[in-house]
């Protein structure tokens, strides 16, 4: 058991997971618990009252906490961070004594670890993570050489225990102007600084005047650009510092902060003797590996550092997608937190109107719909429902698992070119990349996932048909229709055309789960559409009727692609998302879509390059297809069990009247 004495470390997100044992606060001196270890936040002054409690008491053990050298996309305790670090020696930004990353950093590398530490520093490189990943790239670079000259917050732990002082920044900015009187100095302000949260100190110095020429970088950007072209990086203690070890600038350091001393910058003040030279590899495998834990802030358990830099990349790649500010017009009140989570990282404003946007603003629209207005002084990205949504339907409203967000058009919009379509008629599917749509593809059809997950039961299959086919039903009204249904467009004139071309075949229809709900068309319609066929069938699980079929026709609907993933020949007679490229036999012809592909080159661009995951948990941040399918599971587990996910029989008739009232609104 182990005790901490403050408050905000117990309250740490998945604190147990870091710490891997129990955790019990401890409220005063008197406590009756009694843990045998005990755990502070470094070194600041909160830690006293533990390191108090030890000396009285003759705990077995002491240690210090902080976060590791990636945390999460923004600084504070409203970001989860994905590392810490846990020292019972020391803790490793103070100097002045050993702590347990400096006995860690000495210990030699073996090939397959000195070969996993050169692909984290390269992974680290092209990640483009640091510690904080929320501010923008800078929009220019400059255009002449320069040397990047790092500020920091004022009184931090790690400058008084880094053997630094206010002084050594003066000296630090005097000697980057000597030591390179060819390049452009600039000031990188501390992300709480730029945020207004606490103050630096260069900040001051420049507004003397006595450092002209001098440039401040006040604007809240990310560093890693800056690091990427900088001539050479000067710190005091700051953890940029060691990024740009990584990145491979060289490095001044003018206090003694954990990656000086070894050999590795150019130190202006004498290393400990404990530091002894090593290579960046043993640096980085010791700081990286050895000595932080990570957290998987979506599923709350330890991981590797490389699932932390994936992480963080898929958040920063993400949060940087789209401007900073959008408007989203015509968006329910049920949907307007649900788009804030799929756009963390952009402001949005929500009007009723489009005329309401102010000129050249990016608006969001949700799908597409007849008469919907149009201005040509604004960009539209079009948002719909991915292509595994949830554990219920979306017309009972089911929180999504999926988006997507299309600039161009909307991928069941055969009528124009949409991203996905672009996505893949021109992406590059290399070989990691098919390799890792392929697992995705497998665990899909392994664990029986489709897009809503409803139904019951197991069909049986008739004994003695040499051929079924499995025709699926879609709602008439929806826009999948509309805008991917060129030639026939209803239920009806595709169990005609199917019986047309399968004269032979046993005919299983089964129409959509939405109509025979009761939430959206005419289920008396649907159910009129047995006559055409051999046996109409509604509350089976969609996978289970896809498995025991030998073929499967649709109009648009998304049954198509997941019969696909399953191996069964799939007839379009519209033009859906997956017609066209050489997977499908389809009766109707999109001449934009000549390259071939192959299924698994049409899942990579389907599921992983085209939607944004976010999962229940919305505060962990953007989330991986592979993610998405275990939330599934778990969620499909509670619904099974709890009936979660589900509304009650009687709220269904006020929810269809609802749903009924905005169509007609749209």
């Amino acid at each position: 058991m182990l005790g901490v004495f403050s408050r905000g470390i117990y309250r740490i997100k998945h604190l147990h997971a870091f710490l891997g044992e129990e955790v019990v606060l401890m409220r005063s001196f008197l406590s009756k618990q009694r843990p045998n270890r005990i755990a502070a936040w470094g070194r600041r002054p909160s830690a006293r009252r533990a390191e108090e409690y030890v000396r009285r008491h003759a705990v077995q053990q002491f240690l210090r906490l902080e976060d590791g050298f990636m945390r999460s996309i923004s600084p504070g305790a409203e970001s989860p961070s994905c590392s810490m670090v846990v020292d019972d020696v020391g803790i490793y930004y103070d100097a002045t004594g050993p702590s347990l990353l400096e006995q860690l950093a000495q210990l030699p590398l073996s090939p397959d670890e000195a070969s996993r530490a050169h692909a984290l520093i390269h992974a680290w490189r092209e990640s483009g993570i640091s510690k904080y990943n929320h501010a923008p790239d800078p929009q220019v670079l400059p255009a002449r050489p320069y040397v990047l000259v790092v500020d920091q917050t004022a009184n931090d732990a790690s400058i008084q225990y880094g053997m630094a002082d206010a002084a050594c920044f003066e000296r630090m900015l005097v000697s980057a102007q000597e030591t390179y009187p060819a390049c452009e100095i600039i000031v990188k302000e501390h992300p709480e600084v730029s945020l207004g949260r606490k103050r630096g100190y260069l900040g001051a110095l420049l507004e003397t005047g006595r450092f002209p020429g001098v440039r401040r970088l006040q604007d809240n950007v990310h560093v890693v650009p800056l690091l990427r072209s900088a001539t050479a990086v000067f710190t005091v203690t700051s953890q940029v510092g060691f990024e740009a070890l990584l990145h491979g600038r060289p490095v001044h350091a003018f206090g003694m902060p954990f990656y000086a001393g070894w050999g590795l910058t150019h130190d202006a003040q004498p290393a400990p003797a404990r530091r002894q030279p090593i290579a960046l590899a043993q640096l980085a495998f010791a700081a990286l590996v050895r000595y932080t834990r990570y957290v998987d802030p979506h599923s709350g358990k330890r991981c590797e550092p490389e699932d932390a830099i994936a992480y963080l990349a898929l958040q920063r790649r993400t949060h940087q997608q789209f401007p900073a500010r959008l408007h989203a017009v015509g968006f329910s009140r049920w949907k307007r937190p649900i788009v804030r989570d799929y756009l963390q990282g952009s402001q949005v404003s929500f009007h009723r109107k489009l005329e309401a946007v102010p000129s050249g603003a990016t608006v969001l629209q949700w799908g597409r719909k007849l008469g919907q207005p149009f201005r040509e002084d604004v960009t539209t990205i079009t948002v719909e429902d991915g292509f595994l949504r949830s554990v219920g339907l979306g017309a009972q409203l089911i929180r999504p698992v999926s988006w997507v967000f299309d600039r161009n058009g909307i991928y069941y919009d055969a009528t124009r070119s949409s991203d996905l379509e672009q996505v893949l008629a021109s992406s590059n599917f290399d070989e990691l990349l098919l390799r890792r749509a392929s697992n995705l593809r497998e665990s899909i059809v392994r664990s029986r996932l489709t897009k809503y997950n409803v139904g019951q039961g197991e069909w049986q299959r008739p004994a003695g048909m040499r051929k079924i086919v499995l025709v699926v039903g879609q709602v008439e009204s929806d826009a999948s229709l509309r805008y991917g249904a060129l030639g026939i467009r209803t239920n009806r004139e595709l169990l005609m055309a199917v019986r047309a071309d399968e004269p032979e075949a046993y005919l299983v229809y089964k129409p959509h789960p939405d109509v025979m709900a009761g939430l959206r068309g005419s289920r008396a319609k649907e159910a009129a559409l047995a006559a055409g066929c051999d046996e109409l069938v509604i509350d089976y699980p969609m996978h289970q009727l896809i498995e025991s079929v030998d073929s499967v026709h649709v109009l648009t609907s998304l049954a198509g692609f997941e019969a696909l993933l399953r191996g069964k020949p799939v007839t379009t007679h519209g033009t859906p998302f997956y017609a066209g490229w050489g997977l499908t036999f389809d009766k109707m012809s999109v001449e934009r879509r000549r390259r071939k592909l192959t299924l698994d080159m049409l899942v990579a661009g389907t599921l992983i390059l085209y939607p944004r995951y976010v999962l229940r948990n919305s505060e962990a941040g953007f989330a991986t297809p592979e993610q998405a399918v275990s939330h599934m599971l778990e969620w499909r587990q509670e619904a099974s069990t709890t009936g979660s996910g589900f509304l009650p029989n009687l709220l269904r008739p006020l929810l269809r009247f609802w749903v009924a009232a905005r169509q007609r609104a749209t």
